[in-house]
């Protein structure tokens, strides 16, 4: 698992190499979007989030991505995980409902993915 911040971001090449490694073609990632970091790199999207909450996120800003390197555009990021199920915040399913935080999600990964 990899932990990516402004002051460290992940080239996409590196992406790439970690989306062989563990699936073929896509890396899961946990994005902070108040702190605006991102593990990055695990089996299960609940591992990255746990490591993330040890680091002093808050579970309310953690949303679970899954990143496509060979994909361009809008399918570099899924919105798919089993952490983003939060019915009692209004998102009730394993996508992110709301668009405005899908955004804000998308800026982080912008950040933070020199593409």
């Amino acid at each position: 698992m990899r932990f990516v911040g402004p002051d460290d971001p992940v080239t996409l090449a590196v992406v790439k190499g970690m989306a062989v490694d563990m699936f073929g073609d896509m890396v899961k990632a946990v994005v902070d979007v108040e702190r605006r970091i991102m593990a990055v790199n695990a089996e299960l999207h609940a591992d990255e989030e746990a490591a993330l909450l040890e680091r002093g996120s808050r579970q309310a800003d953690l949303w679970g991505i899954n990143l496509y390197p060979d994909m361009p555009g809008d399918d570099f990021v899924e919105f798919d995980s089993m952490i983003n199920l939060r019915p009692a915040r209004g998102n009730r399913s394993r996508g992110v409902e709301d668009p405005a935080l899908r955004e804000r999600i998308i800026a982080v990964v912008d950040e933070l993915v020199r593409r």
